[in-house]
Formats: C-alpha cells, structure tokens, sequence
C-alpha cells in the first residue's frame, strides 16, 4: 500500500489536490510523532488561516481506521500513526511477492527519457573525471527503466576537432602502427600529449591541415581517425562493463557534421542569427546572456551548432518526453543558450531538455589536464580498489569461496558509490584514502549487510512465512518503514535526477537493519517472531538488492 497516497485522498483541503497534499506528506524527524507527517504552513495563504489551526482542523474531521490507528496536531504538523501490525503484512507481502520489481513502477509506460551521459573523447583514455557523468548517467538509466520508461543512453563521443588533425600529426612524425596497436589508447594518449608538448606554429598548421583533410573526407586522413576511434572503443567498452553501463546510441559530434546547415538555415529564416564581428549569433541579452555563438568568422561550427542539431534530432529520432544532459556545471551557461535558442526557434519542446549538472572532480594539488598528461586514470582507480578488496578479503575470510569475483564486486561497488553517495553537485577533490576507504557509508557496508542477511537465512531450515496479526516491536517496525519508504525514494531520485537518493536509503536501510540484527534474536526466536524477524530479513536483503542494483553495483553472497 501507498500511505501517502492512501493519507492524501482521505484529507480534503479546498484548491488542493490530493496529488499536492500527497508530495508535501514527509517523514517526521522523530519517530515517536508518528510515521508520517502533513505541514500545513504551505496551505495557510490559501486558507487563510494559521497552519496550528488548519492542522487542528484536519485532525478533526480526520477518521481513523484499521490503516491509519491515530492522528495529532502539533505545531502546526498533522501527524499520523500507522497500523504498525497492518504496515509490517503490507509491506513483507509486497516485497516477497514482488522480489527484484519491488519498487518499480509504470508511470513511465509510453513515455520517453533520453540521456545524454559519458560522452567521452575519441584517443583520450578514462580518467577519474569522466566517473560522475559515467555513473550518474547509468544509475539515471537504470531508475528510470525501473519504473517504466523507454530510456535511450547516448554516448555523446568527442569525435570531431582540430584535436585529431593533431593526433595524426604526431602520429605521422612519432608513430610506429605496431607499437599503437599493442599500446592502445594509452599509446595515443602519449602521442598527444607530446604533440602538445613539442608544437610550434608549423605543427600546429599541420594540424590545422589534418583535421580539414578528415573533413573534406581523404582517405588516409579518415583511415587513421576511424583506427583511433576503434581503438579507443575498444578500451572504454570494458570500463563500462566492469561499471555495468550501457548505451543504446554512440551518435557523437560528427554524426550532426550533415544535421547543422538545416538549423543555421531555420535561424536565418526566422531572423534569429546575427552577424558580430564576422560571426554569426543568436543575441541573447535581452535574455540576461552572452550571444550564443553559432558559427565563427571563418564559418566553422561549435558546440552550440552540433547541440541544436542534435536536441532537433534526438526530438524527431525518439519523440522524447525527457532530454537529460549529465554534464559538468562548468556547461551551465552553455546549456541554458542552446535551451533558449531552441525556445526561440519555436521549439515547445525545448521545456523538456534537462542539464543534469554534476560537480567535477580534482586532483588533490590540482585540475586534470589531458594535455599535460596530468590524470588520474579511471582504470587504475578501480584496480587499486579491487587490490584493496581482495587484501582485505584474504585478511578477513581467507577461505571464502570465489574471491576474486567478490573483490570485483567490492571493488567497482567502492569506486561507483563513492561518486553517487553525495549529491551530484558537489565539487570532489580525488584522494586514494576516501575512495579506497572500506569504512562508514558506503557500498561495503551495505554489500556486507546483504552478506549478513544471506547467512542468516542460509542457516535457517524449512520454511517461514508472514504471521498473521503480529504486532513488530521498535526496531522491527523501523526496518519496515525503511523498507516502506523505497519506492517513493526510487521516485524521488527520478524527479531530482539524483541518485544519491538511493544510494543514501540504502545505508539508512542497512544501518535499521543492522541495528535490529543487534537487538532482536532472529535465529533463535520462536513461533511468529521467528517468522516475521526472517521476512523481514529477507526484505531487507531484496531491497538492498535492488537499491545496489539501480546504482549498477553487484551484490556478493558472502564476504
């Protein structure tokens, strides 16, 4: 059962819908106020009347029943107390009944997200910095399917630029096809960064001619791109395996190379593009921002020009409900031009496109460079973390069985939830200790919760089922609120697009759990207590499971 919902539809509020009334229900602070919570400060100018003396009022006219079993009014908070033993039936039943789906929903049924997410560069390795976008994009994803959309990920590749008439250039003068072949993406990488190091004005025209060479589509020059792009592919495929991303489109820039002139030609057309000191823009002052530059004096294209013609794509392509753009906040500016140039276009849609902006991440004495060789590569971050896992598994169980996959699992579920356990917008500065810590809330904890629940249930013979009429205690009946609140939290994270909000329940959920594991004899109880504490063991670990799912983080059945 939905309480919310179920609370909301039994209080009548003139002008406010019970929708409203719903999303304003919360979770008092305390527990021993109730188990959940009205505020009526919001409907106090609407009623015209003090919230004290609203909440008094619904109070009265509110009646209680075998679902809701008491209702007060304080400081202006209507509080209410739910059937605990009728809370606790719903609650096990459903998520016995419903297992890995516990949580998802259809309110996305016929309804399309696309997610702009990752988007790395062609012959630039992963480093540390592309993490949030990579998992913020894929827990986004996954929460989203979870409750019913048809999601499009797309890898928005870097693939276009004067950066690869470089990459050909030092290739050309430093290369040897063998040793790039063998050496991958790291190869590349060094090739560029020495260009960067190395370049004079010659090599820099050199460049500048390579790069003209791929456009005007030669057949060594486009050869060697499309060798650079296969290989780099290559590489970053398996990181987004071991993170458990996936993407249904890698459409990058060049894909729009063909898609701009129509959209330069609709904003001429529609007397949008100015010229400013032989370029051409969109004025955007009276909008309280700078000129959104389209095309530059020598006529060539920009980010702006590629991101219009692919939000005027991706419309038409997939009729999207939702467009997320999961980009650093640095872009803030940028996106709020291209969404206001498209508003301007005449493009209602234009109110769909989200930019999901996330903080960046730093080295601790400074920012990554590409071009200096100054990174932190994403692989040897979740390798030390899977190193970490395994030392600290042969310390703790040495004999456990499939240690290896177990230390993946730990490892990659370490690196993933570090990067989603804050809210996306805070700046991180990298540091080996707070990403390798196996401490406090984080994904180990939470992994090792589900282990616990594991053998606790492994240990028990025969079956178990839901008592009929069992009246939970404290702790008990804080698990089952926890487990209550899950799916309301999955649609939370969807409307904030902030992951964190799982990833935050479920170290909330696991600490109630650990704290009832402590407290309540599970094993060894007897008659309805021995069944209802190993339901609610079970729940638990189902919920866990999903949450750590929905963040793309494996689950081992032992640590």
């Amino acid at each position: 059962m939905d309480y919310k919902q179920y609370i909301a539809n039994k209080i009548k509020i003139e002008n406010v819908g019970a929708e409203e009334i719903m999303s304003a229900i919360a979770l008092p602070p305390n527990s021993d106020m109730g188990d959940y919570a009205l505020p009526c400060f919001k409907f106090a100018k609407i009623l015209r009347k003090s919230p004290v003396a609203i909440a008094e009022e619904l109070k009265n006219n509110f009646a209680t029943d075998d679902v809701i079993s008491e209702v007060s009014a304080v400081n202006g908070y209507l509080n209410f107390k739910v059937n605990k033993s009728g809370l606790a039936d719903s609650v096990l039943n459903r998520i016995l009944n419903e297992g890995d789906s516990y949580g998802s929903s259809r309110e996305g049924a016929g309804k399309t997200i696309c997610i702009d997410y990752s988007s790395v560069n062609i012959a630039k390795p992963f480093h540390i910095g592309h993490l949030s976008t990579t998992v913020i994009g894929g827990a986004l994803y996954k929460i989203y399917k979870f409750l019913g959309y048809n999601v499009v990920g797309i890898n928005h590749l870097g693939d276009y630029g004067t950066q690869f008439g470089k990459l050909i250039s030092a290739y050309k003068r430093w290369g040897d096809r063998e040793e790039v072949q063998k050496g991958g993406i790291h190869a590349i990488n060094d090739l560029y960064v020495r260009f960067n190091t190395e370049a004079d004005e010659k090599m820099e025209s050199e460049a500048r001619e390579y790069f003209r060479l791929i456009e005007s589509g030669d057949k060594e020059a486009n050869e060697l791109f499309e060798w650079f792009k296969e290989l780099t592919l290559e590489y970053v495929n398996q990181i987004y395996k071991k993170l458990n991303i996936t993407f249904d489109s890698y459409a990058g820039e060049r894909f729009y190379t063909d898609k701009m002139q129509p959209i330069i030609d609709e904003l001429k057309a529609k007397n949008l593009l100015k010229e400013s000191e032989g370029a051409q823009i969109v004025d955007l002052e009276p909008y309280g921002m700078s000129p959104c530059l389209i095309l530059r004096s020598d006529g060539a294209s920009l980010y702006a020009t590629r991101d219009l013609a692919a939000a005027v794509y991706r419309k038409n392509t997939y009729d999207f409900y939702k467009c997320l753009y999961v980009v650093a906040y640095q872009q803030n500016l940028h996106f709020k031009q291209v969404f206001k140039v498209l508003e301007l276009m005449g493009k209602e849609w234009a109110k769909d496109l989200v930019h999901v902006a996330y903080g960046m991440v730093s080295l601790e004495d400074g920012a990554m460079s590409t071009r200096k060789g100054k990174v932190v590569w994403l692989e040897d971050v979740i390798n030390k973390c899977i190193e970490k896992a395994s030392a600290i598994i042969n310390e703790k169980n040495p004999d456990l069985v499939n240690k290896e996959e177990t230390a993946n699992l730990v490892g990659i579920g370490a690196v993933i939830f570090g990067a989603l356990y804050n809210n996306k917008i805070k700046d991180i500065v990298f540091s080996y200790d707070k990403v390798l810590s196996f401490e406090g809330e984080t994904s180990v904890y939470v992994q090792y919760t589900c282990a616990r629940a594991n053998s606790v249930l492994s240990k028990r013979e025969g079956g178990y089922k839901i008592p009929q009429n069992y009246s939970p205690n404290a702790q008990e009946s804080e698990v089952i609120k926890a487990l209550a609140a899950f799916p309301a939290t999955v649609e939370d994270a969807a409307e904030k697009y902030e992951p964190s909000c799982v990833a935050r329940y479920a170290v909330d959920l696991a600490q109630k759990f650990n704290k009832f594991y402590i407290e309540c004899k599970i094993l060894t109880a007897e008659g309805d207590a021995a069944d209802f504490r190993l339901c609610l063991t079970k729940a638990t670990l189902v919920t866990l499971k999903n949450a750590l799912t929905l963040l793309g983080i494996g689950v081992p059945e032992k640590m």
